[in-house]
Formats: C-alpha cells, structure tokens, sequence
C-alpha cells in the first residue's frame, strides 16, 4: 500500500503519526511546500524573539525517519490525475493508493490597490515570512497591520520587540478580535495595547498602498483622506484554502474541499483535513480530522465525533480570556448576563437553562467544566438565577478507580 499525505502540519503531521502506528509496513510518502515542520500558531514567538524555528516544531527532527517516510519538501503540488492515481508536483510525479490532502491555508489577500505589488508587503503564514517581517522591523519606524484577528493581533504583540516601531492596526471590524471576544473584553486589550503606544483604526476603509517610484511601501491611504505612514505593511485578514491543483480531480469543493464525517472527500481514495477543508482554521480541529483520515485510509472506520471548534484561548498583556460557543446572542430569544469582577470578566449566553455561550476573562480556572455544559447544551434547574453561583463539582462523579467523571 502507498499512502501520499500532502501537507506537513497538524493534519497531515498527525496522520502520518497515526498511520504508521495502524500499519507498520506500508509506504508513506510526505510531499509539502514546507521545508521544516513548525507550528503556524507559534510564529508570533518567533518574531519577538521569544522562540526559535527549532522550539516551535511540534515533532523531533528526525520523525520521518523514526516513522520511515519519505518526506519531499520544497515542492507544490500541481495537479492530481485521478485515473492513474498520480500527484504532479513541478518536476516529479508519485503514485498513490490512498491519498490525504492536508495542503493547508494561505494569507487571503483583500483587493486593496497596490497591496499586491508594493515591497515590504508581509504576511504572517509561514517561517519565510516571519524572517522577512523581523529583518524589516529592525530597520523600520512605522508599520501598519492590516486586520484585527488573532493573526493581526499576535503579530502586533510580536513586534513589541522592536521598541522603535510605531504600530499602528487599521481593520474593517468595530472593536479587535470580534469573532473571539465581546465588545467589553477586547476593550481590555486595547486599552492595555493602547498603554504601549498601538493606534487603532477601526471601521476603516483602506482605499490604497502608497508606493514610491521604487514601489516601496511610504504609507497606508484611507477613503476618508488619511493617510498613515509606512515603511512596512503586514498583511491579516483570513486565509484561503491551498486547493488550486484541483481542477479536473471531480473533488467537490466550496470554499474548502468538502468531506463527509470520515474525511472522505467526493472521490474515491482521497482524504481532506485540516485549513484545506475550510471548516474551522484551528489547530485541535486539524489534528482530530488527520488522524480520523488516517483511520479510513488503513480500513478502520472512524468519524469525526467532535467537532465543536468554537472556543478560543488567548493571553495578551498578562490577561487570560476564553470565548467558548455563542459570544453574541444571534437572536432576542437568547438572554445575556455578564458580571465584572475587580480583575474578572464573566459573560453567559443562555436560553431555556442551557449555556449556549461564554467569554470569562481574568479567573478561567473553570472552563473545562464549562465547555462540557456549553458543547453538550446541559440542561441546568434554574440557570438564570443560579448562573453565577454554579457548584461545578455538581457535574462530577468519581469511578471506583478514583478518577473523576463527568456526571451530566
């Protein structure tokens, strides 16, 4: 049996763990643009300086050949021939029985004049870009992001590094972060980042990149007529999937390779997982549907028996929040209750006794519990007058061996 992953991060990283572990015989082979495997959601570590390259990979330096695979690195797929069961990178071909696409997601690129032409022009996707941005950075006064998500935001913190920079964040979005938190709870990091000099631009329409005869980057031009100065420009407004070698493959396809509940895309044989599949761009997510796709690669029926993606962690400035489920009620029928502590912040979204949603920030220490009622819609008596006085040790039980379990 040959199995070809395409991809090397957290799906495809992970499948090939689980893969070799079900079928210690078979051939592997590893194909990726990227040349070490790391993680993305580290590499805001590595332009302050915090990590190395070699301290935000996720394996050991010799994990193809712990686990036999072939590993080509530095290539792009080109195309799949479906027929002859064939993956066409630029200058080889390798022969497949079962095939994972794990390709992964690239920067998405808003339609703003100039922003794909001028130089020193950033995204912050992989470790090429992060060498870029920091030997930019040592030598630059202004930069300006474009975009206010946890990308955006971690590049922001990233740049701290660089006392001399000016930073400024300009994004389409009323306050930062605003699919991860509520209004009040990004209002806490702005005003921290505000502290260290950060200026935000909300609601703002970018009309332009200002570029000099050289096409370097001078400034960030706005509808209204403002224009901010630039000597870099890093660009964080989403990402799109890596699927472009998908034409003539019948891979059905709609803003992500579209897979059923074993990873399985439209065609036989053939797998999706991870930021290619379009779901939801997070890691956990990623690692769960790699090795699922592993499973049914080998013959062993497996589905994806979670998949709830909704919760986001982050620590800016010494502050930890978490957002799980619903942080805005999209409807009236939703009820909302929020406390302030004098270093916490607590937020419900309910209706009919179940928590459909919650941004706790300062003291998290019970969000585990929380997650479980919010993932399972736990039905709890008479929520809204006990919702912030829950005994979460209500929801436990103790097997005979000790261990603690949940009891709802």
């Amino acid at each position: 049996m040959n199995y070809v992953v395409l991809g090397a991060s957290a799906a495809g990283i992970n499948a090939v763990k689980t893969l070799r572990e079900l079928d210690k015989d078979s051939n592997i082979v590893v194909i990726s643009k990227d040349e070490n495997v790391y993680s993305r959601c580290m590499l805001h570590h590595v332009i302050s300086e915090h990590r190395t390259l070699k301290q935000i990979n996720f394996v050991d330096e010799d994990f193809m050949e712990q686990n036999n695979v072939k590993w080509i690195a530095g290539k792009t797929v080109k195309g799949i021939d479906i027929n002859k069961k064939v993956v066409q990178t630029e200058d080889i071909t390798v022969n497949y029985d079962k095939l994972l696409i794990a390709t992964g997601a690239s920067s998405a690129i808003p339609p703003i004049k100039n922003l794909r032409d001028g130089n020193f022009v950033y995204s912050v996707r992989n470790i090429d870009d992060i060498y870029k941005i920091k030997e930019k950075a040592q030598n630059s006064k202004n930069v300006v992001i474009i975009g206010a998500g946890l990308v955006g935001i971690d590049a922001l913190v990233g740049l701290f590094k660089y006392e001399q920079l000016n930073i400024s964040v300009a994004f389409m979005e009323k306050y930062i972060l605003d699919r991860q938190l509520d209004e009040y709870t990004a209002s806490v990091y702005e005003n921290k980042f505000k502290e260290k000099g950060v200026k935000f631009y909300p609601s703002a329409s970018i009309q332009e990149i200002v570029l000099d005869n050289s096409k370097n980057v001078t400034g960030v031009a706005f509808s209204n007529g403002e224009v901010l100065d630039a000597d870099m420009v890093i660009v964080a407004t989403g990402v799109k999937p890596n699927a472009d070698f998908l034409d003539g493959t019948g891979i059905e396809y709609d803003r992500g390779i579209i897979i059923d509940d074993m990873c399985q895309t439209t065609q036989k044989d053939i797998y999706a997982a991870g930021d290619v599949v379009g779901k939801n761009a997070i890691w956990p997510l990623a690692v769960k549907q790699g090795i699922v796709a592993a499973y049914n690669m080998v013959g062993k029926d497996k589905k994806i028996e979670d998949e709830f993606a909704f919760k986001n962690s982050m620590n800016f400035m010494d502050i930890p929040t978490i957002s799980i489920g619903m942080n805005t009620p999209v409807d009236d029928s939703y009820k909302v209750l929020t406390r302030h502590g004098i270093n916490d912040y607590k937020k419900f979204v309910f209706k009919d006794n179940v928590i459909y949603g919650a941004v706790i920030q300062g003291d998290i220490s019970y969000v585990g519990v929380l997650t479980y009622l919010i993932k399972n819609k736990v039905e709890i008596y008479d929520l809204e007058n006990r919702i912030f006085d829950i005994c979460y040790a209500d929801f436990f039980n103790i097997k005979e061996n000790g261990e603690f379990c949940y009891s709802v």
